[in-house]
């Protein structure tokens, strides 16, 4: 295993905790033409004090939530913060710490990433943010991702007719206008605050080849495997410099890390992760971790993981072990975020609910909170995982 220790020492602790709890605060049209609001159907508006206090009970303090842009702004450049005002204060409160999504999943009802207005609109939505948290938040830290997993989402809305602008054949065009958005969203924040830190999320996925030997095949699979990486290259001004990418605009990278992450390149065959002995083609969160950190330098958060159902605990055990393995080469893993913490409905068929949480929804009516007791068994013995003496504190890790 290669070691990179030497490449970020460092004495400031980058979070608050570094297991972390990320609320669904999707509000996106689903493949029905319906606007879902996972915010409100969880009930964690509401809820919101007595989530937090639950995360804290259990070590976490550092969190991921969202905006929520159709709430955020019902008609052009006019804002509502309430939302926002009361994160901030209950986050006070609870002593939590909240990176930001200013765009989870969902946009406007008069907008889509086609609109020529759109990045426009977006832009002065990160502006007027940032001036917001900072009227209230003077002091510290404020992470921002603006616009959470671009790849998925201009695949969804640009080629599968999964949401808004529901088309076939456009992703590249929607994941282009997106990015667009994406970056002159940055310019306008660091306008504002010169100091916000930006975590671009993405999925971390592997594209195989069902046939090895088949050598059109596996350059095909790594065509695809490859295009992962589109959105944090126009990020960073890799390719497409018209959009005024710059590498300063990258102070982190969230991946966003689940079971069905891996398939193969025509039939779309998920790789089973949990298989004995291990499937020879489902690679190690830290193998693609390590990828991605070689070609971009930065800290790494997974942003997103969980698992529903029946085996979450072998899940979180395996994410767990794998972030030990992380630590230990010396890469700068900052966190791993649980998402969703609290249990989500499906977005297209709400009435089924996913079990994936820490907390589980058994009464949609009630809302009530379940403690899940396995996920609450593997984050304990993760906190204790990374408390061995072997494995390098969140204090040694700065991000530069």
């Amino acid at each position: 295993m290669t070691q990179y220790s030497e490449t970020f020492p460092g004495s400031e602790k980058p979070f608050r905790s570094f297991i972390m709890g990320g609320f669904e605060c999707a509000d996106h049209q689903n493949a029905f033409g319906e606007r879902v609001d996972l915010t409100e159907l969880t009930g964690h508006d509401r809820y919101i004090a007595e989530d937090y206090n639950s995360l804290r009970e259990i070590g976490i303090s550092t969190v991921r939530e969202g905006i929520r842009w159709s709430f955020a702004e019902r008609a052009p450049f006019e804002y509502d913060w309430s939302q926002v005002e009361d994160i901030i204060f209950q986050a006070k409160a609870s002593g939590i710490e909240v990176i930001w999504d200013i765009c989870h999943f969902g946009f406007p009802d008069d907008l889509t990433p086609l609109h020529p207005m759109f990045a426009r609109r977006f832009a002065h939505l990160c502006r007027a943010f940032v001036l917001k948290y900072r009227s209230l938040c003077p002091e510290g830290n404020l992470t921002v991702t603006p616009i959470n997993e671009v790849s998925f989402l201009s695949w969804l809305g640009g080629d599968v007719r999964g949401t808004s602008p529901y088309c076939v054949g456009q992703g590249w065009e929607v994941k282009y206008m997106m990015m667009k958005a994406y970056i002159e969203g940055i310019e306008m924040m660091r306008e504002a605050d010169p100091h916000v830190k930006i975590m671009a999320t993405e999925p971390l996925i592997h594209i195989v080849s069902p046939d090895p030997a088949d050598t059109a095949l596996v350059l095909k699979a790594h065509e695809k495997h490859q295009e992962q990486f589109q959105v944090l290259d126009m990020l960073t001004g890799k390719i497409c410099p018209e959009l005024r990418g710059k590498p300063e605009y990258l102070d982190m990278i969230g991946v966003n890390f689940y079971c069905d992450n891996q398939w193969t390149v025509t039939d779309h065959q998920y790789i089973p992760w949990d298989e004995s002995p291990p499937n020879p083609s489902w690679r190690s969160l830290y193998s693609l971790v390590e990828e991605v950190f070689i070609r971009y330098g930065k800290p790494i958060v997974i942003s997103e993981t969980s698992m529903a159902g029946h085996k979450r605990y072998p899940w979180l055990k395996m994410i767990a072990e794998e972030c030990i393995t992380i630590l230990q080469s010396g890469i700068p893993l900052l966190g791993c975020c649980i998402y969703p913490i609290i249990d989500r409905p499906d977005w297209d068929f709400p009435s089924h609910w996913h079990h994936s949480g820490v907390w589980d929804i058994h009464n949609p009516d009630t809302l009530e909170r379940e403690i899940h007791y396995e996920s609450k068994v593997a984050l304990e013995e993760f906190r204790q995982q990374l408390s061995a003496p072997e494995v390098p504190a969140a204090e040694e890790i700065q991000i530069l």
